[in-house]
């Protein structure tokens, strides 16, 4: 009993200390001034072919960060006097936008004799949004969505469900139903809270790079934790830049389909502090924030030029920061005659000093800008009379060639950017085709061809490691890599062609700024010889590397918004559901990992009403079933009386909310098995 209190406590004094330090230490907070504004705080943004839907492409921009659900009386919500716009660029041919999306938004109280925000049906903060659409890149807009529902908070189950508060069925359902379809009968919105989808160890990682940590496992610094979410699925052929149906692309890397994507928020430039309270705004609009290619301003900007570069669009950048791309500061603590040797989490990324026995990618050295005007990139996308000076501008410029077009160009489908299958170990020669999103008149952008297929996320193959996973199979499976003819591979729908919810991202860029990239085209890492297989000891640590957080605190959604339901704010920690007439229990398979418990057979996966469990019993015994938030918290617990041999019972999940458990099973104090599941 002692040794469960201790367990009890030590859980609880981690979960206030995680609140407490994560609040301040958000990769989504990117900036000094608008960390200052979280309402016009731009975190995320997704561009994806929708899996459910394939004519359907789903932008997702998300804004207010690091949202406790429990934070009444006030709760987070959309600013009023902020416009949140998401931008399409389409064109080559066009300078700027092709179509912009604009939200903005209006607030009611329906009640404001009462400190509660729902009561009676009432509902104070009470949000609707207004949708306009610019088809010319913002010189006309017409409005597609009038009193748009945002659904309220979910603040807990008195609140949306019982009948002193709005005697709704479920917050599943509020959520769904504000789902508005445009007067063009072609984009689908949805705007509200929602689970945070990002995932990352912000406190190791803002830690000097102590990611994986040296001591204490990784934490999700957004575990638990709500934000604000645009979302709009259109289709394909309103994106595109001719209207062409998917079914018109050349093939699955048709550079007609590319579209690269970016999201703001702008504010007038006058405040004012009234003396009755209030604030009222007037002046032009200034953009305050921006966001395209994920960790751009987190982790590649420094701090010094941070508000600069969320001042600036993806077609003004300042291009005193492109450095930050050729040289990047992360690639300084992966290079042992640098700064490698004092963050030792990152070990095994090492980048390319010698590559094929001659290119140096480390900073402040050449790279492949020594084969510049040479015949070895005659002809290919490093050829100065093709695409000019975009990827080898000049010297001591090392990234120019890998970094710099996944974060402002887009990769072309030529040579060099081709899977070394079929190059025949020549890395300029024509190979396998994975990749295809240039789109090289703006910098940051999220970039996404709409051509590719989309990868099936029940597939065993389906990957959170995106476009890496997709090379490592082209090179490696023979389903893939026994010619260079242009097929899809799983996950060329991956980031960081687009971005996928479950990608991730953080890893994937990690991977990157190691050389990652290069090693896939051929550019293999120092200890290739020539002799043994380029598969070496250094490109295996580089794909191996994890930061420790691999996946979201729940699941998505299968179906349009794809974001999941909002935490509550009458959960424990983090907002996660659970009992409270019962006692926090530690989850044996994910804290107690030096008891190995036998695993229980449950299905189906995911399941939605029902779970059936099947367990072999010695002898006629009672047990008692436990279903275990993420948390480790009881949310559920049932007896059942079992016969010898071969039983198979059913337990009643559908009043969970959708998410990730664990069930147990126990006889007294013996565990005779455990497993995981998902309730969808």
């Amino acid at each position: 009993m002692k040794s469960f209190i201790y367990k009890y406590l030590a859980a609880s004094v981690l979960c206030f200390a995680l609140v407490a330090n994560t609040t301040w230490a958000s990769s989504h907070r990117e900036a000094p001034f608008i960390a200052n504004d979280p309402l016009a705080d731009n975190t995320d943004v997704y561009a994806f072919r929708s899996p459910d839907d394939p004519n359907m492409v789903t932008l997702i921009a998300n804004y207010v960060p690091l949202q406790l659900p429990q934070g009444g009386p006030n709760y987070y919500q959309f600013g009023e006097d902020i416009r949140y716009e998401i931008h399409i660029d389409n064109d080559i041919n066009t300078t700027g936008d092709d179509i912009i999306y604009r939200f903005t938004f209006d607030r009611v109280n329906d009640d404001p004799t009462t400190f509660f925000n729902i009561r009676l049906g009432q509902q104070n903060i009470k949000t609707t949004y207004t949708l306009e659409r610019s088809i010319n890149g913002g010189a006309n807009f017409s409005t597609i969505v009038t009193n748009g529902i945002v659904p309220p908070p979910n603040i807990g189950p008195r609140s949306i469900q019982g009948g002193a508060g709005l005697n709704a069925v479920d917050y599943e359902t509020l959520m769904m139903s504000a789902i508005m379809t445009a007067t063009t009968n072609q984009e689908k919105v949805f705007c509200g809270p929602a689970d945070d989808p990002f995932f990352v160890d912000l406190g190791g990682i803002f830690d000097l790079g102590d990611s994986p940590r040296q001591n204490g496992a990784a934490q999700d610094g957004l575990r638990g934790k709500n934000v604000s979410t645009i979302a709009i699925q259109v289709p394909i052929s309103v994106l595109q830049k001719d209207g062409k149906d998917v079914s018109q692309a050349t093939d699955i890397l048709d550079g007609d389909f590319v579209i690269g994507v970016w999201a703001s928020a702008s504010r007038q430039a006058m405040r004012t502090l009234n003396t009755d309270g209030s604030t009222s705004y007037s002046g032009n609009w200034v953009q305050v924030s921006r966001l395209g290619m994920p960790l751009t301003n987190e982790a590649v900007i420094p701090i010094g030029a941070k508000d600069e570069w969320n001042s600036r669009t993806p077609y003004n950048e300042n291009p005193a920061h492109y450095e930050y791309f050729y040289n990047p500061e992360l690639a300084l603590y992966m290079d042992d005659t640098l700064f490698g040797g004092a963050v030792p989490a990152f070990s095994p990324l090492r980048i390319q000093r010698m590559s094929l026995g001659g290119f140096n990618f480390t900073n402040g050295n050449d790279g492949l800008y020594i084969l510049k005007n040479t015949p070895f990139v005659t002809g290919t996308a490093l050829d100065d009379t093709i695409f000019g000076s975009v990827l080898l501008p000049d010297s001591l410029k090392p990234r120019s060639a890998d970094l710099w077009p996944i974060f402002h160009t887009g990769v072309p489908n030529m040579a060099p950017y081709h899977l070394e299958t079929g190059k025949g170990g020549n890395p300029f020669f024509d190979g396998k085709p994975f990749i295809n999103n240039f789109l090289p008149n703006g910098g940051d952008m999220l970039r996404l061809n709409m051509a590719t297929p989309v990868t099936d996320r029940n597939s065993p193959d389906f990957s959170p490691l995106g476009l890496i996973q997709a090379a490592v199979l082209g090179l490696t499976d023979t389903n893939y890599n026994q010619s260079k003819t242009l097929e899809m591979i799983p996950n060329m729908d991956g980031f960081p062609n687009g971005r996928r919810l479950e990608d991730d991202v953080t890893r994937i860029e990690l991977q990157a700024v190691s050389g990652v990239v290069l090693a896939a085209i051929g550019l293999w890492y120092d200890d290739f010889n020539g002799f043994n297989s380029p598969i070496t000891q250094d490109l295996l640590d580089v794909l191996s590397y994890s930061t420790g957080v691999e996946e979201n605190d729940t699941t998505f959604k299968p179906t349009f918004p794809y974001v999941q339901t909002p935490w509550a704010g009458s959960g424990e920690c983090g907002g996660l559901e659970v009992i409270y007439n019962q006692p926090m229990i530690l989850i044996p398979t994910a804290i107690e990992k030096d008891q190995v418990y036998k695993p229980l057979t449950v299905y189906p996966q995911p399941a939605k009403e029902a779970l059936n469990i099947s367990f072999t019993a010695e002898n006629s015994r009672e047990v008692q079933v436990e279903v275990y938030a993420v948390t480790g918290a009881v949310v559920h617990r049932e007896s059942y009386q079992m016969a010898p041999g071969d039983n198979q019972l059913r337990l009643r999940v559908q009043q969970l909310p959708t998410g990730t458990y664990f069930v147990k099973m126990s006889s007294e104090d013996d565990v005779l098995g455990s497993a995981k599941f998902i309730k969808q």
